[in-house]
C-alpha cells in the first residue's frame, strides 16, 4: 500500500510502500516517552521505499537489549516520524500519527504489553466527545481539596 505523511508544520513530508498487515502497537516505556502518548502505533516500510522531502534530525537510543536505534524526527515542530537501525537498515519503522492513512490501519499484534498502562485496555468505558469538551472535574481550589484529590 502506498502511504503519504508528513511532519506537524509541514516541514518534512515522505512517502513509502507499506504492508498494511504488519502494524503493530508498541507499549514500551521508551515508546511512552519518545512520544509523550501510553503506547505508539507504527508501519514497517523497506528503506528503499522511503522518499523524504525536507531536513530531518534524529536521536540515537540505546534499547534495553542494547540495540541502536535512530528516531527520526522533524527539527522544527519536532514530529517523530521513524526509527530504523543506526547501522545498514534495510526497513523504517513508520508512525502513524504522521501518515495521512492512518485511519484505514489496525494493529496486527501489540508488544511490550508488561509496560501497558492499566487503563488502555479499558478506553471504550471511558466517557468521551467527538470533539474538544469541558466535562473534565474541576481542578482543587484548595490545600484541603488537594489533599482529598491526593487519598
Amino acid at each position: 500500500m502506498h502511504i503519504d505523511g508528513s511532519c506537524h508544520c509541514g516541514a518534512v513530508s515522505f512517502t513509502a510502500q507499506v504492508d498494511p498487515g504488519r502494524v503493530m502497537v508498541c507499549h514500551c516505556a521508551d515508546c511512552q516517552v519518545l512520544s509523550g502518548a501510553p503506547f505508539r502505533a507504527v508501519v514497517a516500510a523497506p528503506c528503499d521505499t522511503l522518499a523524504v522531502k525536507g531536513q530531518t534530525k534524529s536521536y540515537v537510543k540505546v534499547a534495553q537489549s542494547g540495540n541502536r536505534r535512530a528516531q527520526v524526527f522533524c527539527p522544527e515542530c519536532g514530529t517523530p516520524l521513524w526509527a530504523t537501525a543506526v547501522e545498514n537498515p534495510t526497513s523504517v519503522v513508520i508512525r502513524l500519527g504522521c501518515v495521512k492513512q492512518r485511519a484505514q490501519f489496525q494493529p496486527a499484534v501489540q508488544i511490550w504489553q508488561h509496560s501497558e498502562l492499566a487503563w488502555v485496555s479499558n478506553l471504550s468505558s471511558i466517557p468521551g466527545s467527538p470533539q474538544q469538551q469541558s466535562f473534565l472535574p474541576a481542578a482543587p481550589t484548595s490545600a484541603a481539596d488537594v489533599r482529598s484529590h491526593e487519598s
